[in-house]
């Protein structure tokens, strides 16, 4: 009988030392799986790349703009000034009708534009006085004979100045006392308003007289 309980309790022993080597190797075992998941995770959280631009757009977001929304009250003052302005343009429009001026009356166009020109006696006697021997005849037609009785107009002195109104270059030739020739004739206006054809050797004039259109007179 003393032998079995020594059996017992050594064997007791040993069993009870086995059962707590065997946690002790179930609980290693656990800490290491749960240590290499930790690794695994940690490895992939790293590998994971962010998308380009992400951060930009987190950073600035969309700026759309929304559209405008006026108030009742703010639209209700605009429509009436509008309304004021319309009423006001049409008083105006009905004014001007009332006090509109009547049809505008074309009035006949001025004198047309002259050239003045000075009348030249060849003869040095004839340029002091103004004797009938020294008139010069403005002619009715310069394509008539400047001597013929009824081709005159009126007189004119050396010296005189006139309104040459346009000249006509072909002419009845007339001669100077001075031997000087010419086939150009100028309509011209005297001072006292005689209206007649000048003989260009009767002047020595300088300027551009421009030429009389064709019917001229």
């Amino acid at each position: 009988m003393g032998v079995g309980p020594r059996y017992d309790g050594g064997a007791g022993g040993a069993g009870g030392d086995g059962l707590d080597l065997g946690g002790g190797r179930g609980d290693g075992a656990g800490d290491d799986a749960e240590a290499l998941l930790r690794a695994r995770l940690r490895l992939a959280d790293e590998q994971i790349e962010t998308p380009p631009g992400l951060w930009d757009r987190i950073r600035d977001p969309g700026t759309e703009q929304v559209p405008a929304v006026v108030p009742l009250s703010q639209r209700r003052p605009r429509m009436v000034m509008l309304v004021v302005a319309a009423a006001v343009a049409a008083v105006a429009l009905g004014v001007w009708w009332l006090v509109r001026p009547g049809p505008v009356t074309l009035q006949p166009a001025g004198p047309p534009p002259t050239v003045k020109i000075t009348v030249h006696n060849s003869e040095r006697a004839c340029r002091t006085g103004r004797s009938l021997e020294c008139a010069l005849r403005l002619a009715n037609d310069p394509h008539a004979k400047y001597a013929e009785r009824g081709n005159s107009a009126g007189r004119v002195w050396h010296g005189d100045a006139l309104a040459a109104r346009c000249v006509v270059t072909d002419g009845r030739m007339v001669r100077d006392e001075a031997g000087i020739t010419s086939t150009r004739w100028y309509l011209v206006t005297s001072g006292q308003g005689v209206r007649g054809w000048l003989p260009g050797v009767r002047t020595r004039n300088t300027r551009e007289v421009p030429e009389c259109p064709a019917g001229v007179k």
